[in-house]
């Protein structure tokens, strides 16, 4: 069998590549044997799946489960599912569960089985005139199964219709079965052949929906005024943060990341006259369900409204919300701006809105094939509390924690040295890091180097000139819209030019300033109100600001005035800052490292300090890098330079540190030691 497997992964990852078939790790796949089956274990993304993601199973117990009397409560028959697919494995140690759809995919006689969503088969799926078009495009070619629970009962009810066909066509198998709200499932003795009868499925409802197309599906459109549009998310987006980070009662620890949506079919559903009746009559289909609830909120901006205002009503939608539904929304619809995704993670934030977005697109096809089929009430809370779906939505949404679990962070230099190794401790404790940086290229390809390691989402990469307040705006306002505002600024760019005062150039003087002193104040003045939105909507969770000083910012630096002057004056405007951001729920406090010898902006073999100092004869007798470097170890009573480990211990303490602000911190090796 391992030309099927290999056949079964290559398939399995082009299916699930293609966001219009499979969305959020969804659909499944097969292949069987005689005597087994390998089926794709819950929990396993297609598009990333090897031979370990498939679980191997006895085929007659699954027939046997097929035919077996099930009980009426449907906890029943999910655990008599349960248990028995366990039971069929051949390999338990593996600890994998198999698809819910095992037995599904057992029934179908192909040798190939592929189970997915398209985004176009579920403009027919989730139409009230579906079956009637079924019958035009396909014939009897194409099973319709009306909607079932998922699991057994679904099964069912696709044996028997398969059954009908059979006797009334005399043929083995249709080109492909359509699951009512649900999308489509078909085989084949051929990865090609299963994939073959796919594209014939989708190119016959397109051509269909070529001819069909309605410009404004849900109303008349009306969208605020692009400026209007940005200020309304720069305030919703971070309130949204502390609305939805529970319930009324609840005291959270952190925020949940808010991800901002306004692409072109978002703005089609946002801006709609009559998004008021889509969004009452519910989901279409359980992935709608699982991963964006069965409603979205509706929430109506008004410019220019006093930021506490937006607040109370943002809070009382959301409580009526909870009033109705019984959980906080997946989704918020800002009427004539677009919608947020929440989640606790960027991961889960982008799936909800990649998710409620196909759901738009099928919405607006269902609508120009005839009309929407919503799920019922009854089905959609089936779903909602279908124990197979919440593991699949915890196994697919499992991750690394730490000290800086969920925490949105801003790290300015970030793009290499210091600051990158701090965003890379910072991702790798759980946080979920922005990294800013004058090099914009450099910062964007470190972060996809994390992504690539800790998962998608989990940083971006932005340029920004610190000394530049429209660059420092643009980028929190980009920011905002990713993540929902920020919990963590760790202002770390920085530079340095040392010389004697009586020759050190002023645009050298203003140069270090500049970036080190005005481009911390920017930074703060930046984040502070997104800051303050958050906590006046949530007033538990509190943010921090951390600069990164100096130990020069502790005591003088002798022939590096610039450098010492403006880490002198960081350190007054964090004690500043802590004074007026406290009652916005903002900690500020300044950490002052030691030496940081290993990094360019002392070991570059051009512009690096020991360079510098040698030149600038800072250290008498000293006569090469390498005596420069000494001298330096020397002061330190631990004999070693500061490292980046170091820092972090600091800023997670501080950041978990809730009786701590106005602070700097010493993290020197006892080279100063404060009195």
């Amino acid at each position: 069998m391992s030309n099927e497997i290999d056949a079964l992964i290559a398939l399995s990852r082009a299916v699930g590549a293609d966001p219009t078939r499979v969305l959020a790790g969804g659909g499944n796949t097969s292949v069987k044997s005689d005597d087994r089956l390998w089926v794709k274990a819950s929990g396993t993304a297609l598009a990333t799946c090897d031979a370990d993601g498939f679980v191997e199973l006895h085929r007659q117990p699954l027939f046997d489960l097929l035919d077996a009397e099930l009980p009426d409560s449907t906890d029943d028959r999910e655990a008599m599912y349960k248990a028995a697919a366990l039971a069929a494995r051949l390999y338990p140690e593996r600890n994998q569960r198999p698809s819910v759809e095992a037995v599904l995919h057992n029934l179908l006689p192909g040798k190939f089985v592929v189970h997915t969503h398209p985004t176009l088969v579920n403009m027919l799926t989730c139409c009230c005139e579906g079956e009637a078009i079924s019958r035009e495009l396909f014939g009897s070619d194409v099973v319709w199964v009306p909607f079932t629970d998922p699991g057994l009962l679904l099964t069912r009810a696709v044996r028997d219709a398969l059954a009908e066909f059979q006797k009334t066509t005399g043929k083995q198998e249709p080109l492909a079965i359509l699951m009512e709200s649900h999308g489509l499932i078909l085989s084949g003795e051929t990865a090609a052949d299963a994939e073959k009868r796919t594209q014939q499925v989708l190119t016959a409802i397109q051509k269909k929906l070529n001819t069909l197309e309605v410009d404004e599906p849900f109303g008349v459109v009306t969208m605020l005024a692009d400026a209007d549009v940005a200020s309304v998310v720069s305030q919703i987006a971070p309130a949204l943060r502390g609305v939805l980070a529970g319930t009324t009662d609840e005291v959270p620890t952190s925020l949940p990341v808010v991800m901002f949506e306004d692409s072109n079919v978002a703005q089609l559903f946002a801006g709609g006259g009559d998004v008021d009746a889509f969004i009452e009559n519910g989901a279409l289909n359980p992935d709608q369900i699982v991963y964006c609830k069965r409603r979205a909120m509706l929430f109506d901006p008004i410019v220019g409204e006093p930021v506490d205002a937006m607040i109370a009503r943002l809070q009382s939608a959301a409580d009526a919300y909870v009033e109705r539904c019984g959980f906080l929304p997946k989704i918020v619809i800002v009427r004539g701006v677009g919608l947020f995704g929440v989640g606790e993670s960027p991961k889960s934030a982008a799936t909800a809105v990649a998710v409620f977005t196909d759901a738009i697109s099928v919405m607006a096809g269902a609508v120009s094939l005839g009309s929407v089929r919503h799920l019922p009430d009854r089905d959609a809370e089936f779903i909602e509390n279908w124990e197979v779906e919440s593991y699949r939505r915890a196994v697919a949404a499992s991750g690394s924690t730490g000290a800086m679990e969920n925490k949105v962070c801003l790290v300015t230099g970030a793009a290499q040295g210091f600051g990158l190794e701090i965003a890379q401790g910072l991702v790798a404790a759980g946080g979920h890091v922005v990294l800013a940086d004058l090099n914009g290229d450099g910062a964007a390809a470190a972060a996809r180097a994390l992504c690539t390691t800790f998962g998608p989402g989990r940083a971006i990469g932005l340029p920004m000139d610190v000394t530049n307040e429209e660059s420092v705006a643009e980028t929190v306002s980009l920011m905002t819209r990713i993540y929902g505002g920020l919990d963590v600024l760790v202002s770390n760019a920085g530079v340095l030019k040392a010389a004697p005062c009586k020759e050190q150039p002023l645009a050298d003087f203003e140069f270090v300033t500049k970036v080190n002193y005005t481009g911390y104040f920017l930074a703060v003045r930046a984040v502070a109100t997104t800051m303050s939105i958050q906590n006046r909507a949530r007033k538990s969770v509190l943010a921090d600001i951390v600069q990164i000083n100096s130990k020069s910012g502790l005591v003088g630096s002798n022939r590096n005035a610039a450098y010492a002057g403006s880490k002198f004056g960081g350190i007054g405007l964090t004690q500043s800052f802590a004074l007026e951001l406290i009652e916005d729920g903002v900690k500020v406090n300044s950490i002052c490292p030691g030496n940081f010898y290993d990094g360019p902006l002392w070991s570059d073999p051009e512009k690096g300090l020991f360079v510098q100092y040698l030149q600038a004869g800072k250290v008498p007798g000293a006569n090469t890098v390498a005596d420069v470097r000494a001298h330096y170890e020397s002061k330190s009573p631990i004999h070693r330079g500061c490292e980046t480990a170091d820092v972090l211990k600091a800023v997670f303490y501080l950041v978990a540190q809730q009786y701590e602000t106005g602070q700097a911190l010493p993290v020197t090796g006892g080279q100063v030691m404060l009195n």
